[in-house]
């Protein structure tokens, strides 16, 4: 185990950034000095639980978050500063709703069945204007984007920051491009343990953040920041493994439309429980207002929104939920670039555990645009239409809320039901618009 106090003294860090994330996903963190460091590794750093987006008042005790050790990072522009994951805790007991304790526990569970489950995303950004209003690159018109060479190298010094600290970091980076939609960039490293690629998320969004911001820029990995164009997506590569690593327990031929796109019996049944329980986990991986205008939005400018809109699986065909793209994993194309880290690869678990237990069949597949014909298909759900809807399939389904555990889905429901208020009861320019007159 690492010993940072060690740590500091050997790299020459001088601080420490104990660093959770909260229900919303917002990355909260205290400085800790380097001599302060050995207390705060055992007892943690005392935050007021209240003061970020989580069920508590201000009548709860402290909240404490004690340093994951594994996990610390210099930080690569900054190195007199280090970055520490961190697990919160409250009067010795864990913070049950925390999303990084609510992974672990899951992982705990996939283990206890011998599985260890292993994921990579694809974290696509915008880099904007430093007011969030506006594309940085003025010169960044193109009507088909996606791979602009041009483009991408307008933007090298920002993206080849990055890619060189990911390659610092080892976390096996290997490839950058422009994506899809004016402004969009997506940046690609290793796949890796299901807390691991956690952990690397979070720290990426943080990172990109700062090395935009540092070249006068804003980065966002809001799912729908501009109008038109295609949204930010965080899709999700999932494959499950013994407890060793070794044999990818999802590959194999179960047979029919399940085998021949290389998936075991095993592999389908987790599959199944993705697509059991997709309107209810969509209330984790699409968790904003803002959501739904990317998985719900009309064709974009580019031609394609590349986001689904149907609880629908196929083989390597980009317009469904699910894509199969070879044997033994599949890609979940759900998720946008506001979900929770942690939550999102917890409720992926906690999905496709479900499905193992309960057998579960993941219906037929599609082999289809579903752009195109997606008209066609009439037996297969719709998912959400909005936050709400997704809120409501989520506290209807009690076998994920149960995975999940009691206590966090009754505060994420909680706490998201409060934020749908708060958005409904505001007053926008459109309702100006369409009723001042009527």
């Amino acid at each position: 185990m690492t010993d940072l106090a060690a740590f500091a003294q050997e790299k020459g860090v001088k601080y420490f950034m104990i660093s959770f994330t909260d229900l919303f996903g917002g990355q909260r963190a205290k400085l800790v000095p380097a001599q302060a460091i050995a207390d705060m590794a055992e007892e943690g750093a005392g935050f007021a639980g209240f003061a970020t987006w989580l069920d508590m008042t201000p009548a709860h005790p402290d909240m404490l978050a004690v340093p994951d050790p594994e996990t610390v990072i210099q930080l690569p522009w900054k190195p007199e500063v280090a970055w520490v994951a961190a697990n919160c805790v409250m009067e010795g007991e864990e913070v049950e709703q925390a999303p990084r304790n609510v992974l672990r526990k899951l992982i705990r569970e996939a283990e206890a069945e011998g599985l260890r489950v292993k994921t990579g995303v694809e974290a696509e950004f915008f880099l904007l204007t430093p007011e969030g209003t506006a594309i940085s690159d003025e010169a960044d018109t193109a009507a088909k984007p996606c791979y602009d060479q041009q483009a991408v190298m307008r933007r090298y010094d920002v993206i080849a920051e990055i890619c060189d600290y990911m390659l610092e970091l080892g976390w096996g980076p290997y490839q950058n491009d422009h994506e899809d939609a004016n402004g969009q960039f997506e940046m690609n490293w290793e796949f890796d343990d299901a807390l691991v690629t956690a952990d690397r998320h979070s720290f990426f969004k943080f990172m990109v953040k700062s090395v935009a911001e540092k070249h006068g820029l804003r980065a966002t990995f809001m799912p729908k920041p501009i109008e038109g164009l295609t949204g930010n997506g965080c899709h999700a590569h999932i494959s499950v493994w013994d407890t060793s690593g070794t044999t990818n327990a999802f590959a194999g031929d179960a047979g029919g439309q399940i085998g021949e796109v290389g998936l075991s019996e095993q592999g389908g049944h987790f599959l199944g429980g993705i697509m059991k329980h997709a309107e209810a986990l969509a209330a984790i991986t699409n968790p904003t207002v803002n959501s739904y205008k990317r998985i719900n939005a009309p064709r974009t400018v580019s031609g394609a929104t590349w986001a689904p809109n149907t609880v629908t699986w196929t083989g390597n065909n980009r317009t469904h939920m699910v894509r199969v793209p070879g044997p033994g994993r599949f890609e979940l194309r759900l998720p946008d670039g506001a979900a929770n880290p942690y939550l999102l690869q917890a409720v992926i678990i906690a999905a496709g555990l479900s499905g193992i237990r309960s057998k579960a069949d993941p219906g037929p597949r599609y082999d289809i645009d579903m752009y195109a014909e997606g008209h066609t298909v009439t037996d297969a759900p719709r998912l959400p239409l909005n936050m709400l809807d997704a809120i409501r399939s989520f506290d209807a389904d009690d076998a994920l809320k149960e995975m999940l555990g009691a206590a966090f889905s009754a505060s994420f429901i909680k706490k998201k039901r409060e934020e749908w208020d708060s958005f409904v009861s505001h007053f926008s320019n459109w309702e100006r618009e369409h009723t001042l007159d009527i």
